[in-house]
């Protein structure tokens, strides 16, 4: 099926159902019957090539955020703005699937990284949404990798939320470059919020009207959580709306970045539910 200038691909079963396009092997939209959708998703979106699509769950690969060295290359990478090949879909039983997609080096990709890869990702669909992120190392050099899976989750208003499970950890503040700050009790989103949570050894939780969305991840003890607030989301062409989402992103950066050696692999995973309460 075709979204504006993106395929995408629908998958459903007697649990849920699922979108995603091929660029970006993206995930856009995800519900467990009778329950709300759980990602969110931008009024103000691209489904445009070479441009990541604001909200569901872009994959930041192989670095995080901007790169390292050279800030002219794409944010967060280019495993998002590329395409993807599905390469299977099993059956697990009528209320489990399992979709697998891929991406090699190629001449696109070459034209952002030097590496040889092979990059999976397979999607488990039920009740819950269980996701991992594969990286193998392909070539005869090793590299640095930073990733994210970058979850946008829909929410009835992110100013009355209480986010669970952080409590003790220590955070770096990516709006004034602080370092070693430590959570006291439950995380507020009363402005701008941009925190990458590292040690962090249980899943996160919040209450959202009359359900708990969880967030569990493996492959990382670092987390961010974000939230643009009312001032920043005003210089966002793509964002308008800032009170319906809060990103919870299990990530591999700062001290977590991973070195790969050549035929190695290293999988990052991460799990999304919803329960009623």
């Amino acid at each position: 099926m075709q979204k504006d200038e993106l395929e995408y691909l629908e998958f459903s079963n007697h649990q849920s159902s699922l979108k995603l396009t091929l660029q970006g092997a993206h995930i856009f939209d995800f519900q467990v019957k009778g329950k709300a959708p759980l990602l969110f998703l931008s009024e103000k979106r691209n489904f445009k090539k070479d441009i990541a699509i604001r909200g569901g769950i872009p994959i930041c690969w192989p670095w995080f955020g901007e790169h390292p060295e050279d800030k002219s290359l794409p944010n967060h990478g280019f495993a998002r703005i590329l395409q993807w090949e599905h390469l299977d879909t099993k059956v697990l039983s009528p209320d489990k699937t399992k979709i697998s997609l891929g991406l090699k080096n190629s001449s696109e990709s070459l034209k952002y990284w030097e590496y040889a890869f092979e990059l999976r990702l397979e999607i488990v669909m039920s009740d819950i949404l269980e996701i991992a992120l594969i990286t193998k190392n392909t070539g005869t050099k090793t590299f640095m990798l930073s990733q994210a899976l970058h979850s946008y989750l829909k929410v009835d208003d992110v100013r009355k939320l209480s986010l669970e499970g952080l409590q003790n950890c220590k955070y770096f503040n990516k709006l004034d470059k602080s370092h070693s700050n430590i959570q006291e009790g439950s995380v507020q989103f009363f402005q701008e919020l941009d925190r990458v949570y590292t040690n962090v050894k249980k899943r996160v939780s919040f209450k959202n009207k009359n359900e708990k969305l969880s967030v569990e991840t493996r492959g990382s003890s670092t987390l961010v959580v974000w939230n643009p607030g009312k001032e920043r989301v005003k210089k966002m062409p793509d964002l308008s709306d800032y009170k319906t989402m809060l990103c919870i992103e299990s990530v591999n950066t700062l001290n977590e970045t991973i070195e790969l050696e050549p035929n190695t692999k290293y999988e990052l995973r991460t799990s999304l539910s919803q329960t009623h309460i």
